[in-house]
């Protein structure tokens, strides 16, 4: 498994954590060689280690690391390195670092500026995507309207509905509204959250879908015109729009809807000049129609279920057709063989409002019989400065229980001596009776905050947790 060697061969990952290192080991495997960027905070982390190059570029504060194009880009300069990956989070969808790469002569790993920036905005996005003849969920956009136009078009979308922020994601400047009356303080709220965290207050509005579940299709375009999808990815257990649960293929769709869902999605795609790895986001209803929600123009969290069920690496195919290279995937050579289920541990404490818990940790031991991702040593610290992630765990089968009871083996034989995580809350989560039967939506977790509450403890556990500590080689010495 080696690259083209006529193309580029050094690469920078602008990123850190888990994915700097998940981007850097397929890299190696293909022969390139790879450059990792730190901040203070990251000096003595995996990723750094990892890379034949490490640059730092600054403090712990994102804004003066890695939110900061001129370091980075300086950082590629200085190594010589000719292609950069953003990973994703930081600058992974900002259309002006990926534009200044591209200006400085350096391949861009990722869709063309152009792209992210006609998906970046949801309003410009749901009117191509209309447009292209993708559905998408009834609502109003208009050209930055007031207050005052947002309310009387309420009138016409329809209650509930949902008032979205057009820049940004992850939940912040939404809110929904199930009154008339709740209107004014929704637009008040959402507009202020939404300029505070994207420096842009402009809101929509859509019809809110009742029961729907968030389903995203992964797709691949390469630069000699060929676009396909690698099937679904279910999301639909989330925590305030802020995924928790992942797993391919979805349980709630079928081939035909799968070939309905991915048509529309490489139509997505092909509308804005797509190149590169992206995620369409879809609302399923539990009436079966789909609709348009946005487009991630870079690699998902967790893309590792798609690898897992369609033995795919797209780090890999990423790289090579940044290198200018076809697929060499057609969609008839996609199938998916088995079910994969993904499960994000936090180092948060769910019973306190999922508080993060950075902090030194004595030790992390992964386990053993599942796919793990993560960036951290065996002993530690969660920085304070960036997101708590201790690592994804990924467990794959034949049948969707199979894997479920996989992961929750794995994740009973996880060692983390440190704060508070979120494991007691994905135990419960994979053995619910809706979870277990497919049942759940994207509001379903946060219906259920009993899963939340917290676990005393038995002694017992502690006696275990020390006898593991003692008799573990990588700990005890």
């Amino acid at each position: 498994m080696t690259i083209n060697s006529s193309g580029w061969d050094t690469l920078l990952v602008a990123n850190r954590g888990e994915i700097a290192v998940r981007v850097m080991r397929t890299a190696k495997a293909l022969g390139l060689r790879t450059v990792a960027v730190f901040s203070d905070a990251d000096a003595d982390a995996p990723h750094v280690a990892m890379a034949d190059v490490a640059v730092r570029i600054g403090p712990a504060a994102v804004a003066e690391s890695y939110l900061d194009p001129a370091r980075i880009l300086a950082a590629a300069e200085a190594t010589g390195a000719e292609a950069i990956h953003p990973g994703y989070g930081f600058l992974s969808e900002n259309a002006d670092f990926a534009a200044a790469v591209a200006d400085a002569g350096l391949v861009w790993v990722g869709p063309p500026a152009s792209a992210i920036a006609a998906m970046g905005d949801k309003a410009a996005a749901k009117e191509r995507m209309r447009a292209a003849g993708v559905p998408v969920v009834p609502g109003f956009e208009g050209d930055d309207p007031t207050d005052e136009q947002l309310i009387e078009a309420a009138a016409s979308v329809g209650y509930p509905l949902l008032v979205k922020a057009t820049a940004g994601g992850g939940g912040r400047g939404m809110r929904i509204v199930r009154r008339p009356d709740d209107l004014s303080d929704a637009l008040r709220s959402a507009r202020a959250e939404a300029g505070a965290a994207f420096g842009s207050g402009r809101l929509l509005l859509e019809r809110l879908v009742e029961g729907a579940r968030h389903v995203e299709v992964q797709v691949f375009a390469d630069t000699w015109g060929n676009t396909i999808h690698l099937g679904e990815r279910d999301c639909s257990v989330q925590r305030r729009n802020q995924k928790v649960v992942e797993e391919a293929p979805s349980p709630a769709v079928d081939a035909a809807l799968r070939g309905q869902m991915g048509q529309a999605a490489c139509d997505a795609a092909a509308a804005v000049g797509y190149v590169g790895a992206g995620t369409v986001e879809l609302l399923l209803g539990p009436d079966g129609a789909f609709y348009f929600l946005e487009m991630n123009t870079r690699l998902q969290v967790e893309h590792p279920v798609t690898e897992m069920v369609t033995g795919l690496d797209l780090v890999e195919l990423q790289l090579r057709v940044a290198l200018g290279e076809p697929l060499g995937t057609s969609q008839s050579d996609v199938h998916l063989s088995g079910h994969s289920i993904e499960v994000r541990l936090y180092a948060e404490d769910p019973s306190q409002g999922y508080l993060p818990q950075p902090g030194p940790y004595a030790a992390w031991v992964p386990p053993a019989a599942i796919r793990v991702d993560h960036g951290l040593s065996a002993s530690g610290t969660i920085s304070a400065h960036y997101d708590p992630m201790v690592a994804k765990l990924i467990a794959t089968g034949p049948d969707r229980n199979t894997a479920r009871r996989k992961l929750l083996r794995a994740l009973e034989d996880t060692v983390f001596f440190g704060g508070a995580t979120n494991r007691d809350l994905l135990l419960r989560i994979l053995v619910d009776a809706d979870f277990v039967e497919g049942a759940v939506h994207t509001r379903w977790l946060d219906g259920r905050p009993e899963l939340a509450e917290a676990v005393e403890a038995h002694p017992l556990s502690r006696v275990l947790a020390a006898a593991v500590w003692l008799t573990h080689p990588s700990l005890s010495h």
